[in-house]
């Protein structure tokens, strides 16, 4: 009999890398998204129609309730929210409804419907913030600087609070950051990436961006949905840091990305004032100490490495666009 996983978010570039590697696994893969006038499916065309896609929507406690009754998975990740920084402070009561209550919104309904379902709950690094020790484990106190931090920062303790008091196997993976070719272009090594390969061919001039000296754990998000099913398939739940414990600044990525293509980033790149945080995160670094020993959990894709698959990518799709 086939395991049953229901992926929200799964039309994200970690819904899309997750999705396949359960596919792999042997898994009947459920996804749910959101009713939209146009469908956003590009990232998971590929398996499109290897997965069963539902809709329903964080903001609907019924419609969540209904989903979990209908597919009955035995594994859910809870990987849907308004994920963008810089959004956040623009919206952040949207940021707040969806990042932070949907949360509660979906460990209520498996509550309510089957307390053995296993949930994964997708935290982040962001919630570290003005961070208080490097590098950072799961016992650093958390000091979001972002309503996306502060939101994501009480979806990790609800998801707590619900393993605690209902006894749900519920785990929180802290994923600092991850990329991939799949990244949407408004994060910054997408958006860095993507122009290297515009510029290169002729499509660019410049490329705007905000604080080069910001300094970030990057990771390649293939090796860490790796992660989210360790986390659920392990005897007892627990949160786990999932990080290369290695950090670079903005700078250095742009450096390497456009030295990919034998381009100096200093003839393209300037620093636009109006793309600052009101108040950013200048440093980010993760110590996977525990998920290494406790889930034999280690990341595969170097920080290189990533910066040169995602280059390459997007030079593949310009040239195809522009052809």
């Amino acid at each position: 009999m086939k395991n049953v996983a229901l992926i929200t978010g799964i039309t994200g570039q970690d819904g899309a890398y997750l999705a396949e590697f359960l596919l792999a696994q042997g898994y009947e893969v459920h996804g749910m998204v959101r009713r939209s006038s146009t469908e956003n499916f590009e990232r998971i065309d590929s398996i499109r129609e290897r997965l069963q896609l539902h809709q329903a929507d964080l903001l609907d406690q019924l419609s969540m309730v209904r989903l979990l009754e209908a597919t009955q998975p035995a594994e859910v990740y809870n990987l849907a929210a308004q994920s963008f920084v810089p959004t956040s402070f623009a919206q952040p009561l949207l940021t707040g409804e969806f990042t932070a209550l949907g949360v509660t919104r979906m460990l209520e309904a498996i509550r309510q419907v089957n307390r053995n379902i296993r949930f994964y709950q997708a935290s982040s690094s962001e919630m570290f913030g003005r961070v208080q020790e490097e590098p950072q484990t799961e016992t650093t106190p958390f000091w979001p600087r972002s309503p996306y931090g502060v939101a994501k920062t009480y979806g990790h303790w609800i998801t707590v609070n619900y393993r605690e008091s209902f006894e749900i196997f519920a785990c929180s993976g802290i994923l600092f950051n991850h990329e991939s070719p799949l990244r949407g272009k408004e994060f910054v090594t997408r958006k860095i990436s993507d122009a290297v390969a515009r510029i290169k061919l002729g499509r660019q001039d410049k490329l705007l961006l905000g604080n080069l000296d910001a300094q970030r754990d990057w990771g390649f998000a293939g090796d860490y949905v790796r992660a989210m099913w360790m986390m659920l398939n392990q005897e007892s739940a627990d949160d786990f840091v999932i990080a290369t414990g290695i950090k670079h600044s903005v700078r250095e990525f742009a450096q390497l990305a456009f030295a990919h293509v034998d381009l100096d980033y200093q003839d393209f790149v300037e620093v636009d004032p109006d793309l600052l945080r009101p108040a950013d995160v200048q440093t980010l670094c993760g110590d996977c100490t525990k998920a290494r020993e406790q889930l034999g959990w280690s990341p595969e894709v170097s920080f290189e490495a990533l910066v040169r698959m995602m280059v390459d990518a997007d030079l593949q799709r310009v040239q195809r666009e522009t052809d």
